[in-house]
């Protein structure tokens, strides 16, 4: 006589996909397609900002959906006495950033800078810009920086603060 093998596993678990961005396509786009609103193009697998190309097919890439539907995937939250003191030069350092980023990678931007009255908010597209532009305030101002991914790592929020 052969004894059935017993499973021991709950059944009952509920089975997560391991991360849902909304905004990260499903598939891949025909090569090659270019980006109506800012003019990057995909192109061998990944968006580039290249130029003279024949472009045969037309979309809006991911970073350009975020902005247009006021949805950022990370958030930098500036604020602090220290902050107000030299407003202009730490923008300035994160316009920099910002700026890089861009120019190496097309679906990392800054969306908007919103000043309000105690603090300043910075969105943007992807969240790797998002933790280096608190990595690089950290590193040229010292403060206290910390950050906090959603459950599913694809939104992040960084808040950096120095009081004197």
């Amino acid at each position: 006589m052969v004894k059935a093998k017993r499973s021991y596993e709950r059944k009952d678990r509920l089975i997560q996909e391991k991360r849902h961005d909304a905004y990260q396509e499903q598939g891949k786009w025909p090569e090659p397609t270019l980006c109506t609103e800012c003019g990057a193009v995909f192109s061998k697998g990944r968006w580039t900002w290249k130029k003279g190309a024949q472009i045969a097919h037309h979309t809006t890439c991911p970073a350009c959906k975020r902005f247009l539907q006021k949805y950022p995937a990370g958030t930098v939250v500036i604020k602090g006495v220290f902050f107000e003191k030299h407003r202009d030069e730490i923008l300035n350092l994160v316009r920099n950033i910002g700026d890089k980023e861009k120019n190496q990678h097309p679906m990392e931007r800054i969306l908007r800078l919103l000043n309000e009255k105690d603090h300043t908010l910075i969105e943007t597209s992807g969240i790797h810009i998002a933790r280096r532009i608190g990595e690089a305030l950290t590193r040229s101002y010292d403060g206290d920086y910390s950050f906090q991914y959603s459950d599913q790592a694809s939104n992040i929020r960084v808040v950096w603060d120095r009081s004197a």
